[in-house]
């Protein structure tokens, strides 16, 4: 093995992130302000990856008020914390070099959706296997649910009940004020 394909392995990331070109991506950067680090997100569409091994980098491009911005990222660099892709998009080229002469309806790409294969409520529900004492003393998020649901309703119907009452109120007012043409 070669001493520059060693140094290279060493500097790869474990869990390097998976995006392909016309992912819609959020690329979390960290930034040094001074002495203050922070972490700053730019998301926009990939329209270009190259490299090989631990240089591989992406091209992620987006408008911001109508004015194109790229930016280049390796994905192994250290600044990188993670890349979230949001959605994936229908491509049929390598390199989406062609978006930056497009704008608006016709810089858009199709959208893949992906299907969620539905699951029986049994397999959602997993029981939770915690102490007696603390689940007795916490309400389970379904009985407070449940509590909010029922107070809601009380609230509604305590409103029902005075709302008749109001009107009937209104009525016998009306009747009084109500001049009388006997003279």
């Amino acid at each position: 093995m070669n001493i520059v394909d060693e140094i290279e392995k060493e500097n790869m990331k474990e869990k390097a992130p998976q995006c392909k070109v016309g992912d819609l991506v959020d690329v979390h950067v960290k930034t040094v302000e001074g002495e203050k680090e922070r972490i700053q997100v730019f998301n926009g569409t990939v329209i270009s990856k190259k490299g090989s091994g631990n240089r591989i980098t992406i091209t992620v491009r987006r408008v911001v008020q109508g004015e194109g911005v790229e930016r280049v990222f390796p994905i192994h660099s250290p600044n990188i914390v993670k890349i979230v892709v949001k959605k994936s998009h229908k491509i049929r080229r390598a390199k989406l070099y062609y978006l930056r002469d497009r704008k608006g309806k016709s810089a858009r790409l199709k959208e893949i959706r992906k299907r969620v294969k539905k699951t029986s409520k049994s397999d959602q529900t997993v029981p939770v296997v915690a102490d007696e004492e603390a689940v007795e003393a916490e309400a389970t998020p379904a009985e407070a649910t449940k509590t909010k649901k029922t107070a809601k309703k009380t609230e509604k119907t305590a409103k029902a009940e005075k709302a008749p009452k109001a009107k009937a109120k209104a009525k016998a007012k009306k009747k009084d004020e109500k001049p009388s043409t006997e003279s």
